[in-house]
């Protein structure tokens, strides 16, 4: 008992002594600091120049980059950028049934939605607000090519033909931003569809004798240009967006000739007709306004007559 005694009694190891960086070392009177919460994605890579951007002078600039490059954006950046003060109303989008044809594929059709959903947090591809564009009321149809490459399915054609009837019901113009990469395919046939329901759909704005206006960003591609993306009574576009049906290349395999340069952007548009004017991100308010203002005189007039 004694010897056990004796040997609780013996000094135990010494503490382990405080480990200290570098600069503890340099400044002992510095000790902890306190980790700042730095978003993962504060620079973003400009896609012409390679240049690292300040994230929030990229918001600040409605993502453009400084050399002019027009970066893709969402529903929800667009609609605050067009509408006065950031102020609008979102319209509820009809719901479709989902999966009609029980899409096979290595992942699941449904699984692709709820994944889009999470990413860009609409439902679908299309959203729909009313409000102000400086001053000129109109519902704006937003098409966002983050969702399932912007394509046009069921949801996005009942959509569009809701904002359409929406737009008659207020007596207001109808604009959108268009970007798609054509139909989805996961719908087959439905989807192809949407294209003559849209086009029946925007009779009736003009029949209303409303405007109908169209501006077109990178990219608006397959049955979206093939219909509503054509019918506007004015065509705007960004810079350098790419606006056409079928890609480049298969254009070239099916011809069997070199494209020139610049073929189906925004720009060459222009010079051959296919677009009215070019215009520039933050310009766009103002330039919708000054349509739609004159548009809508031109009816008041035509209905005082």
């Amino acid at each position: 008992m004694a010897m056990a005694d004796h040997r609780n009694d013996k000094p135990g190891r010494p503490a382990p002594r405080e480990r200290r960086g570098w600069l503890s070392r340099i400044a002992p009177g510095v000790r902890n600091f306190a980790k700042r919460d730095t978003p993962e994605n504060l620079w973003v890579k400009c896609p012409d120049t390679g240049e690292m951007l300040y994230r929030p002078d990229l918001e600040a600039a409605l993502w453009v980059t400084p050399s002019g490059h027009h970066m893709r954006i969402g529903a929800k950046i667009r609609l605050d950028g067009t509408f006065d003060e950031a102020r609008y109303e979102r319209l509820a989008t009809p719901s479709v049934v989902e999966d009609p044809l029980g899409f096979p594929d290595d992942k699941s059709y449904g699984d692709r939605l709820k994944a889009a959903r999470k990413a860009t947090g609409e439902q679908d591809a299309m959203a729909v607000a009313f409000g102000h564009i400086v001053g000129q009321p109109a519902v704006v149809v937003v098409q966002d090519f983050a969702f399932m490459g912007g394509s046009l399915g069921m949801a996005a054609g009942e959509t569009f033909i809701m904002a359409a009837k929406e737009a008659v019901k207020r007596q207001v113009p109808l604009v959108i931003f268009t970007a798609a990469g054509g139909a989805r395919m996961q719908e087959g046939t439905l989807a192809l569809m949407q294209m003559a329901r849209t086009t029946l759909a925007l009779n009736e704005v003009k029949s209303a004798g409303l405007p109908y206006v169209v501006v077109m960003t990178d990219p608006t591609t397959g049955g979206v240009t093939a219909s509503y993306a054509m019918l506007g009574d004015v065509h705007l576009a960004e810079p350098n967006a790419t606006i056409g049906f079928s890609g480049r290349r298969v254009i070239e395999q099916t011809i069997r000739e070199t494209l020139p340069q610049g073929f189906q952007r925004s720009e060459f548009l222009v010079e051959h007709g296919m677009i009215d004017q070019v215009v520039k991100r933050a310009d766009i308010p103002e330039k919708l306004s000054s349509i739609l203002k004159t548009l809508m005189m031109g009816r008041e007039r035509l209905s005082a007559a």
